[in-house]
């Protein structure tokens, strides 16, 4: 039988905050679920390792916290703050449930109605049902999430500015060993740029999740096109190149994720030039409808930012090569549990609140023949959006002409 030593973690500074947001949200409390570890957010926010049982915990509006714990496992439960309710058998399990909620209370879950969040959907159909079975409403906890799980810290913030100055310069160092290798006449493949930059990432201390995609030409038509020691393109002048490189400092540390992209030549194509535009015009009004809402001191979220890009890309003609949302949440996880830019594969709801961060990549793709993508990053600062990407790009390099690739 495995036991664990671990103890919860929840302080009662968290808990007062978690009911200031309740309150301003308009919901009776927040009913956290977990089986086996299956709730990552339930595990970050309570400290805990997966327990072999399930178990709830209730953070009401006001009042005491209480957890409803299985009598096998109660060595965690030694440093609750709260009530602790045990229970055994299933029977006694819904009666406790049935205890916990009464009045019909609006009762926030990891739950996305129609699964339209699949961040947040953590908690089975059938604890829903059971939850329903009390006369309790389940709503989403998304805004919780993104609050409480999602929310930059100061350090996070300072140390996701260090990453992102180093994957800004690795990214334009191998654009710059590309441009010399092909003057000097030396063949250079994806592979060979993936790996120095993986070798430069640890020299610089970006050791955490860090690798790259690059990808010429018709590969970078593939959005997660993932080049091998086997398989991959060499690079020769008149390519396109993308680079996609990710990575962070350590495992508490916040990513940092940015795309960019060079033309093998002394000047670039009108044709891709016109297609770039449309990828960074799309970047562009995302962010001005992000800030424009921010300074008029109205919510705005994920879904409307997407709609605000992809609406440039469909006037340009180049929608159905839009195959993807705008941008994804990034928190201590690459692809993190706040508000993703979203309209296309879910509907975001989610606010964008102060202190959570986001990629806004809108991207190009014509299958067979090239693809093109520009990515940021952005953090919901105290005084609005703040793109933490060093110099974002505003046209593609030309890697044979331009000075910074000599």
């Amino acid at each position: 039988m495995a036991v664990t030593e671990q103890t919860v973690s929840l302080t009662p500074d968290t808990v007062a905050r978690i009911q200031d947001e309740l309150r301003a949200q308009g919901v009776d409390g927040w009913l956290i679920f977990n089986f086996q570890g299956t709730n990552a957010v339930a595990n970050n926010l309570l400290g805990l390792p997966a327990l072999t049982r399930r178990y709830f915990v209730w953070i009401p509006v006001q009042g005491t916290p209480v957890a409803v714990t299985h009598r096998i496992e109660q060595q965690p439960w030694t440093g609750w703050i709260g009530d602790n309710w045990p229970y055994s058998s299933w029977r006694e399990l819904e009666s406790r449930l049935s205890q916990l909620l009464p009045g019909n209370p609006r009762v926030a879950m990891e739950y996305a109605p129609g699964n339209a969040v699949p961040y947040v959907d953590r908690v089975p159909a059938g604890v829903i049902e059971m939850i329903r079975a009390t006369g309790a409403e389940p709503v989403t906890s998304g805004d919780l999430v993104s609050a409480f799980y999602a929310r930059w810290s100061e350090e996070g913030l300072a140390g996701h500015r260090r990453a992102a100055r180093h994957v800004y310069e690795v990214a334009h160092e191998a654009f710059g060993r590309i441009a010399a290798a092909i003057r000097e006449g030396r063949l250079l493949g994806e592979w060979d740029v993936r790996q120095w930059i993986a070798g430069e990432f640890a020299r610089r201390g970006i050791r955490v999740g860090a690798d790259a995609i690059v990808a010429v030409n018709e590969n970078a038509a593939n959005p997660h096109y993932a080049p091998s020691a086997d398989q991959h393109s060499l690079i020769a002048e008149g390519d396109l190149v993308l680079i996609d490189l990710w990575g962070k400092e350590d495992e508490g540390a916040i990513y940092a994720d940015q795309t960019w992209m060079g033309y093998v030549g002394e000047q670039v194509p009108q044709r891709l030039e016109e297609i770039f535009a449309a990828v960074r015009d799309a970047r562009l009004a995302a962010i001005d409808l992000i800030r424009r809402r921010s300074a008029a001191g109205e919510e705005i979220a994920g879904w409307e930012a997407d709609d605000a890009s992809r609406a440039v890309i469909v006037e340009r003609g180049w929608g159905e090569q839009f195959i993807h949302r705008t941008g994804h949440s990034i928190d201590r996880e690459l692809h993190g549990s706040g508000p993703n830019i979203d309209n296309l594969e879910s509907k975001d709801t989610r606010r964008l609140i102060p202190g959570v961060g986001f990629s806004i990549e809108p991207g190009i793709y014509l299958a067979g023949d090239v693809g093109f993508r520009s990515e940021v990053d952005v953090y919901m600062g105290p005084d609005g959006p703040e793109v933490t990407t060093p110099e974002p790009q505003t046209a593609v390099y030309a890697l044979l002409s331009d000075p910074r690739f000599a």
